[in-house]
């Protein structure tokens, strides 16, 4: 995957998740909680762009977060 954008959408989700009041640690206890092994190590990976995110968590990620696909993939850029 491009570096930018892997980048891109880890700053999207770090703002989705600051802007929901949730620490990583409750996100990851959350995604846990719904049947994925993941840490808040991998959360913050994620985050600065050093870790893939795979399908599931992208879905489990947008349900807790409350936010759509475009708020993860474009955050508050336009299309």
């Amino acid at each position: 995957m491009n570096k930018d954008i892997e980048l891109k959408i880890g700053r999207n989700i770090r703002l989705a998740r600051e802007n929901a009041k949730m620490t990583q640690d409750v996100l990851a206890a959350k995604l846990q909680l719904r049947g994925c092994d993941i840490t808040r190590s991998a959360i913050a990976k994620i985050e600065v762009g050093q870790r893939h995110l795979y399908p599931d968590e992208i879905l489990l990620i947008k349900e807790i977060l409350s936010i759509d696909f475009d708020t993860i993939f474009y955050g508050n850029e336009k299309k």
